[in-house]
């Protein structure tokens, strides 16, 4: 089994030597798209062992690039700021070892001990046990042939992750790795954790029903808790 290990990056030139290194450990091929970072992200993930592919900006432009470009028969799907603790190559293998098996991801982790860590580790927990929707934070990986024969990652600028699981879950199910765990920050949800919660699962619903992924970017911008500015002082 060769697997291929796609990083989407935009400005990571201060971690995605540290990304590149844990991928490397996990694939036989690590491809990062960079859209065009002027922080030089390119350059460190070329000197750091990974092949750095070109795209345009958004995550479902840069997922496409790489998986078009991707040798392996498994293709790992992993966000620079993401990191997989355990054996996540083993577990992998032993996922995909019944032939009929297409696809999966990982139990998903936030950082730190907040309210907002515990809420969104719960949350995606409960959704993907209960509901079967993940996100692409929770390291997505499908066997090469399905990925093509589904079409791909579409180029959307939001939801791109939970319109490819949607198509990939009416396959069948899919495994739920709990024993190698992705650990990503929770640094975006510290402001009004329980608003934005509700502020996407009410895009996720809009989502289901229709409502356009451009529309719903647009809505995303306008409605999400914004940190309040300081005080002056008197």
């Amino acid at each position: 089994m060769k697997i291929s290990v796609v990083i989407p990056a935009w400005n990571e030139a201060e971690t995605i030597a540290d990304a590149v290194a844990s991928a490397r450990a996990i694939g036989d091929e690590v491809i990062v798209v960079d859209a065009g970072s002027p922080d030089g992200t390119a350059e460190r993930a070329t000197s750091a062992g990974a092949r750095v592919v070109a795209s345009e900006k958004g995550r479902g432009h840069q997922l496409r690039a790489g998986a078009e470009r991707a040798s392996g028969d498994v293709l790992l799907f992993l966000h620079a700021d993401v990191r997989l603790e355990g054996d996540a190559r083993s577990a992998i293998a032993r996922a995909l070892e019944h032939p009929a098996a297409v696809a999966g991801n990982f139990f998903l982790r936030f950082e730190g001990a907040t309210f907002a860590a515990w809420l969104f580790t719960v949350a995606n927990d409960v959704r993907r046990r209960l509901l079967r929707i993940y996100y692409g934070d929770s390291a997505i990986f499908v066997r090469a042939s399905t990925y093509v024969a589904l079409g791909g990652f579409r180029a959307m600028p939001l939801f791109e992750d939970y319109d490819f699981v949607r198509r990939l879950e009416r396959l069948g199910p899919t495994a739920y790795v709990r024993d190698v765990v992705a650990v990503a920050s929770a640094r975006r949800f510290e402001h009004a954790p329980l608003r934005t919660l509700l502020l996407w699962s009410l895009l996720q619903v809009l989502f289901s029903i229709g409502v356009s992924p451009a529309r719903l970017a647009r809505l995303y911008v306008d409605a999400r808790p914004k940190p309040r500015a300081p005080r002056r002082g008197r």
